[in-house]
């Protein structure tokens, strides 16, 4: 090429950058939000996986998309942050589905339903199996659009002031456990209480409540449950695989330019690998803390197992025959989990079973 050919031609080059910056400044704005969540600071790790989308939103813009996380109570209530985030209050939140149960039973889905899948298939259904796409179909009445944006892993079955020996001794205790499986209890006899993290300590205390679950060992010792209950169940079987999401405001969600929807979607996925990781890391030594410092573990019994199983399948039963949007999750979740246990049950169980027998020797 010659060289006024060259510099003409760079020129050119010059001058179309210059016209193109106009149009990719536009594309990334820069936009201000707020999260509020239902956890405490205290509870780093459920807390800790909005802080890490947040950050991880920040980072991927240069921070011209900046998200401010709340702590529970700072701008409303823990659990109140549906309310918050679909009429506008906050642009986005951080929680648990099952919280809403009240407004409506299909709330349930999505963070985790009495005897549901564990946390692989329980994300792998939201994922890829079409989860998220009847759960936005439903949070859509609500205006909010869900992201996954953390798992828990499968809980514990909580804190006892006494030892639940058998299914008679349900009837009648007081127990702090949110939305369906409080349902699945009551049929048994139990009193379920919705109460905030905050304010679970105080209640077990003072003997306004029997029993309560939380999360797990690391969580559970920060609530400083064990001091005021000795004796710690498990499995949740309320909890397999708890999802935790992102709900955003809908208007907000579509008024995104394209690049900060994906980098939100992807801010979301990290902080649910994250928030998994770190209970995997800290889970283990929580609970032996928890056991030298003098915890009572005990599982619960095959036939308490049962009677909730039956319970809660009668209970799913009787919903979906009413409640045309939990039918249809519900067939959905069934339908992948049916599948994703029968493969669970050649390869997953089978290694677990040996490799957690040899880690016991």
């Amino acid at each position: 090429m010659k060289r006024r050919q060259f510099i003409k031609a760079a020129g050119l080059g010059v001058a179309g950058a210059a016209i193109a910056a106009p149009a990719i400044a536009q594309s990334s704005p820069e936009i201000k939000w707020r999260m509020t969540c239902s956890w405490p600071k205290s509870l780093d790790t459920l807390f800790g996986a909005a802080e890490t989308m947040a950050k991880a939103v920040g980072e991927a813009t240069d921070g011209k998309f900046q998200i401010q996380v709340f702590a529970a109570g700072e701008i409303v209530p823990g659990l109140q942050v549906l309310d918050a985030v679909q009429n506008g209050t906050v642009e986005c939140g951080h929680t648990a589905s099952y919280y809403y149960f009240g407004k409506d039973p299909t709330f349930a889905f999505g963070t985790s339903v009495a005897f549901g899948p564990n946390a692989r298939l329980n994300q792998g259904w939201y994922t890829l199996g079409g989860g998220k796409e009847v759960l936005d179909e439903f949070y859509k009445k609500y205006n909010v659009v869900s992201l996954l944006a953390g798992n828990t892993g499968c809980q514990m079955g909580g804190w006892y002031r006494k030892e639940i020996n058998s299914v008679d001794d349900l009837k009648g205790l007081k127990m702090r456990i949110g939305g369906f499986p409080g349902a699945v209890l009551k049929k048994l006899g139990a009193v379920p209480q919705q109460i905030a993290a905050g304010d679970i300590y105080p209640s077990l205390e003072k003997g306004t409540i029997d029993a309560a679950e939380w999360v797990g060992p690391y969580d559970d010792e920060k609530l400083g449950l064990y001091k005021v209950a000795p004796h710690y169940y498990y499995p949740g079987w309320w909890e397999g695989g708890s999802m935790l999401f992102s709900f955003i405001n809908q208007d907000k969600w579509h008024a995104l330019p394209k690049n900060y929807q994906a980098v939100l979607a992807q801010a979301a996925h990290y902080a649910n690998t994250w928030c998994m990781a770190k209970y995997d890391l800290l889970n283990p030594a929580a609970l032996r803390r928890l056991l030298a410092g003098g915890t009572k573990l005990h599982g619960f019994s095959p036939a308490i197992m049962e009677a909730c199983y039956k319970s809660a399948k009668e209970l799913h039963a009787e919903i979906a025959k009413t409640n045309p949007s939990f039918k249809k999750v519900y067939d959905s979740l069934n339908a992948f989990t049916h599948d994703g246990y029968a493969w669970f049950q050649v390869a997953e169980l089978g290694y677990d079973s040996f490799m957690v027998r040899h880690n016991r020797a």
